[in-house]
């Protein structure tokens, strides 16, 4: 359960990232449930993105930190507290630095990836607990994307693109190895967000590769609603797991670029 926690939390701060635009003042909270057939819907986790002009390097960037940790309540079994940061170049729209600093009880885990652009290299280190941190250097492609960053590229795409049969590859940088993300588009829908109301959505079916990057079939995969709007914000997103399932849904919003039009009412 904690793995599945912290996967949902990852996953929504990578949606979440997304949806920023990078624009300042932007921020975005969501909740995080676990819910069965005899098991009532229960919120476990929090997580929050938040947007900010700042420096690196004595040189503007957007600054995008998002936060997972576990609901009070359950905090004694499901023990997590994780950090991510990416510093963004705004003339590019492309990471310049990605930072993670995660805590799962006893496990500690912290890395940073460094974007080289000019010569299409990313250039990594990360330390497991007490363990000796360890080095890396990776060729990037143009679909290349951290962890935070990856869904921009959703948020971009044309909605005259969003259309049936529409589907995307990306390449995740992650620890050591890159691994390639597929979604598809799965229609648009109604879909009613607790506390918020309803609105016109979105919905993207999508696949992280195996390890070996070879097969999507074993894979993990999750699907995510996006407003049906110019904001395309992650509204909702769910795994399956083998008893049950992991969701996480916003519920609160400020700072967004563009009025919300897919609301519906309440």
């Amino acid at each position: 359960m904690k793995r599945l926690i912290l996967f949902v939390c990852t996953l929504l701060m990578v949606s979440a990232a997304s949806a920023q635009l990078y624009v300042p003042g932007e921020n975005l909270k969501y909740k995080v449930s676990y819910k069965a057939k005899l098991f009532p819907n229960t919120e476990v986790a929090k997580a929050e993105m938040t947007t900010a002009e700042a420096t690196l390097d004595g040189m503007p960037v957007y600054k995008v930190y998002g936060h997972g940790q576990t609901a009070k309540a359950f905090s004694w079994i499901l023990p997590i507290d994780d950090a991510y940061t990416i510093w963004v170049d705004p003339k590019t729209n492309r990471t310049k630095r990605f930072e993670s600093d995660l805590h799962e009880g006893d496990y500690t885990f912290k890395s940073t990836y460094v974007f080289d652009w000019i010569n299409h290299n990313v250039h990594t280190r990360w330390q497991k607990r007490q363990r000796k941190e360890q080095f890396k250097t990776m060729r990037l492609t143009e679909k290349s994307m951290d962890a935070l960053s990856l869904y921009f590229d959703l948020r971009a795409t044309p909605d005259e693109d969003i259309v049936d049969g529409f589907s995307k590859d990306l390449e995740m940088v992650l620890e050591d190895t890159i691994r390639t993300l597929r979604f598809r588009y799965s229609g648009r829908e109604v879909r009613k967000i607790k506390n918020l109301g309803r609105f016109n959505t979105i919905k993207f079916r999508c696949t992280i590769a195996t390890t070996d990057g070879e097969s999507f079939q074993d894979g993990t995969e999750f699907v995510v609603w996006i407003s049906d709007d110019r904001n395309k914000i992650p509204l909702y997103v769910q795994t399956p797991i083998k008893v049950g399932s992991i969701c996480a849904y916003l519920y609160e919003y400020r700072g967004l670029p563009y009025p919300l039009d897919s609301f519906i009412k309440k």
